[in-house]
């Protein structure tokens, strides 16, 4: 039911696996309500890029929660492109290399990080007006939410787009290793044994694998209109 009422934003969280086109429904959502985005998956990202640029394992728990207590994170859009900035350094493109989004998966496994990086998330949600995107935000990071949304899509179709992803950035791979490396992936990302990749009992489910991205965005904009979001920068809400 809509809150005709509300006088505070609201507090979105999108879930899903990799390639599930979470981040850029999340991404774009936020840009049409004029709410700020925060992408955790880019900060797990982070810490495993400044972690391997220090030599450290991402095995190595203590040292790698060590690492992410450090770091200061800032975003910001510079027209529709997401810039993160780690202590004052864009990390945008050096975050987004493959052998980083595999140590991002490595690193969120350890208890001791999530932990470091929690309190963190939850304070730049506590305002409200926030689209937070990641695999456990409805579940443990924000489990009060206003609205939750689990975007998923077939291994074969998220393999589909990851794939174009890289050959578009020159990248060669084959496709049959792409789609093994999400599946190895979503295995991981579900079975750690703090905060698993899941649906939260009361988040809505939306399957992805035949919708265009602006299909995605429209559907999460009519579920946060229905809970009283009105469109605070270039909105399609009206």
């Amino acid at each position: 039911m809509a809150d005709t009422g509300r006088r505070k934003p609201l507090i979105i969280a999108v879930d899903g696996p990799a390639s599930s086109g979470k981040g850029t429904v999340a991404r774009t959502v936020a840009l049409l309500l004029g709410y700020q985005y925060i992408d955790t998956g880019a900060m797990y990202r982070a810490v495993a890029l400044v972690a391997r640029e220090r030599g450290i394992s991402w095995d190595a728990e203590d040292a790698v929660a060590e690492v992410a207590a450090g770091l200061h994170f800032a975003f910001s859009f510079d027209g529709e492109l997401l810039q993160v900035l780690v202590d004052g350094r864009d990390v945008t493109a050096d975050i987004r290399q493959e052998h980083i989004g595999q140590g991002a998966s490595d690193v969120s496994r350890h208890p001791t990080v999530r932990r470091a990086l929690l309190g963190l998330q939850r304070a730049l949600a506590r305002r409200g007006g926030v689209v937070m995107d990641g695999r456990d935000i409805g579940t443990v990071v924000l489990p009060d939410a206003d609205l939750k949304v689990y975007l998923d899509a077939k291994v074969e179709e998220r393999a589909q787009r990851r794939h174009a992803e890289l050959s578009a950035k020159g990248e060669v791979v084959g496709f049959g290793e792409v789609l093994e490396a999400l599946r190895a992936r979503d295995k991981q990302d579900m079975e750690r044994p703090v905060a698993p990749l899941c649906q939260a009992e009361d988040a809505v489910f939306l399957d992805s694998t035949h919708l265009t991205i602006e299909e995605g965005v429209d559907a999460v904009l009519e579920l946060a209109k229905a809970r009283g979001a009105k469109a605070g920068g270039a909105g399609r809400l009206d």
